[in-house]
């Protein structure tokens, strides 16, 4: 019996490495499609014009600086203004987005009135509606409030979102507990400054999510922008770039435009970055905590 037993567990450790090799393997495959798109983006920006277009090679040139130089004193696209608007629109809507939809998100949790359900369920609807539906109607308020050439409806529309409202609900339910908040209120602690100093900390890896999601998402808006954007002064880094692809192929330069991309995702890297010790030390504390 105890050889029976014995072998049986030993078959057990033997399936669940064998399960545990195929996850690691999917993993590592998964990761090489990931980086090695980002890795040949990279190496293209190291190469000419002309050497990009000979085909296909995986080493490094040394036109990197070149083309880095091309890129950003190019005269019809003003690459540093473009990154600059990008990074107030964006990084102005992700703070906006998710302080106001953690607040949201804290006014449902911690609060019983009579039309919570119906307030939850009205949040969830909006959040199933895309942007072309109301882009038109938008459109034509913002022109009447002389928004057109505007980082203004650009970036306040982003207080209402209803992906991170949703996200930040969930969040709460799972980590936090009403008896901090009712310890609060008797200690004499006001609403706000129970959020931001005592709920807000708490938030933090979920904070941290939401940021940088957000922060993409607007970095990335392109239709929007096309919208209301008409200066050249004004314009963000996916119009520039939608500009770059309309170009005269005749004067279409490859790597400049490699390079043009790989610093249009360098800020998002950056805000990664930054913000994902967050994320690392919710999960660690919450997996002590477990």
């Amino acid at each position: 019996m105890t050889h029976t037993n014995s072998s049986d567990s030993r078959k057990a450790r033997m399936m669940l490495q064998a399960s545990r090799a195929v996850v690691y393997a999917i993993l590592i495959f998964l990761s090489f499609l990931c980086l090695f798109s980002f890795y040949m983006l990279i190496v293209n920006s190291t190469r000419s014009n002309a050497d990009l277009q000979g085909g296909f090679r995986l080493a490094f040139s040394d036109q990197f600086f070149v083309n880095l130089y091309n890129a950003w004193t190019d005269a019809s696209i003003d690459i540093p203004r473009g990154m600059l608007n990008s990074f107030i629109i964006a990084a102005s809507s992700a703070v906006l987005s998710t302080y106001f939809s953690a607040l949201t998100a804290y006014g449902i949790h911690a609060y019983n009135f009579k039309l919570k359900k119906a307030a939850f369920t009205f949040i969830m609807a909006i959040m199933v509606i895309p942007n072309q539906v109301y882009a038109v109607g938008f459109y034509q308020m913002c022109v009447r409030l002389g928004w057109t050439n505007s980082y203004i409806p650009l970036i306040l529309p982003g207080i209402a979102a209803p992906v991170v409202f949703f996200y930040m609900k969930q969040y709460m339910e799972s980590v936090l507990p009403m008896e901090i908040v009712d310890a609060a209120r008797v200690d004499g602690s006001g609403e706000f400054y129970t959020f931001n100093r005592i709920i807000l900390p708490m938030l933090k890896p979920a904070l941290a999510v939401q940021l940088i999601f957000s922060f993409v998402q607007s970095w990335n808006n392109y239709f929007l922008p096309a919208l209301l954007l008409d200066k050249a002064e004004m314009k963000t880094v996916p119009i520039m770039i939608a500009q770059l692809r309309s170009a005269d192929y005749s004067k279409f330069d490859m790597g400049k435009v490699y390079m043009f991309i790989l610093l249009a995702i360098l800020p998002v890297m950056i805000v990664y970055f930054c913000l994902s010790k967050f994320i690392i030390k919710g999960v660690t504390a919450g997996s002590v905590k477990g």
